[in-house]
């Protein structure tokens, strides 16, 4: 019996629990596989948005440095006063 046993599994696994972890092996590299585009795509717009900060803070450095000597409207009085 132990013999007949033997045969119809593999590495101590039934055909089926051998089967379902298969599946279930399939379907996580797959999520891994999707995960890992996402990952990707979301590192390009960290990238490019890091850029476009960078480039919006040298400009308003630039902005500071060229009015140097003129008074910030944030510093006015509001007319109506």
């Amino acid at each position: 019996m132990d013999a007949a046993k033997n045969r119809d599994t593999i590495n101590g696994l039934s055909p089926e629990r051998s089967e379902a972890l298969e599946s279930r092996i399939a379907h996580l590299l797959r999520a891994v596989d999707e995960l890992s585009d996402m990952v990707a795509v979301q590192g390009r717009e960290i990238d490019l948005l890091t850029r476009r900060v960078a480039m919006l803070m040298a400009r308003e450095a630039e902005r500071e440095a060229d009015g140097e000597g003129s008074v910030s409207l944030a510093d006015q009085r509001p007319p109506h006063w």
